[in-house]
């Protein structure tokens, strides 16, 4: 693994720990790469619940109950989108925290108003707001989910750096 996906993953890993916080993924541009890396880590067991690949609409509708008019809408690259697939993800998990990702990573599917490199992001807390962000990264298909993979666990340290410990009731106990 790169080392700089390696570095932040460790830092999440750190924060999480920290608080006593889960962290879930809702994924569908990075196909997996977010919950990968994550993996990846040594000791993830301890801050990692899980992850969710939903690639299709239908994944996205059954698996994380984002609506049929949310995506007819908004499109499944959308903040709408992934603010649904977070809230999914933090309903169907033990997870304190998610973070969500669905993009264009090329090289087709673009169009005028989301070309090839758009990728929107949600973050959210269990009880708390979700903060959501459209991004457009630059290069081939590989480069695209990369930046879009390190810009999901900068997120995360971005927005949690400074918050609160998990209300005990949703905490996992760590050695």
């Amino acid at each position: 693994m790169d080392t700089t996906l390696a570095t932040l993953s460790a830092q999440v890993g750190d924060l999480l720990r920290g608080r006593g916080w889960l962290l879930a993924t809702a994924e569908s541009c990075t196909g997996g790469w977010v919950a990968e890396v994550v993996t990846a880590t040594a000791g993830s067991s301890a801050w990692f619940d899980c992850g969710f690949v939903t690639y299709s609409n239908e994944a996205k509708q059954a698996l994380l109950g984002v609506t049929d008019v949310t995506l007819h809408r908004h499109g499944a690259v959308s903040e709408a989108t992934v603010a649904a697939m977070v809230a999914g993800a933090l309903g169907r998990s033990q997870a304190n925290l998610a973070v969500a990702t669905s993009g264009i990573a090329g090289p087709g599917g673009g169009t005028d108003s989301k070309p090839v490199g758009t990728v929107c992001f949600a973050w959210g807390l269990r009880g708390g707001a979700t903060d959501t962000a459209t991004r457009l990264f630059s290069g081939n298909r590989e480069s695209v989910r990369r930046q879009a993979v390190a810009h999901a666990l900068q997120g995360l340290l971005e927005r949690y750096q400074e918050a609160p410990p998990a209300d005990a009731s949703h905490a996992k106990s760590v050695p």
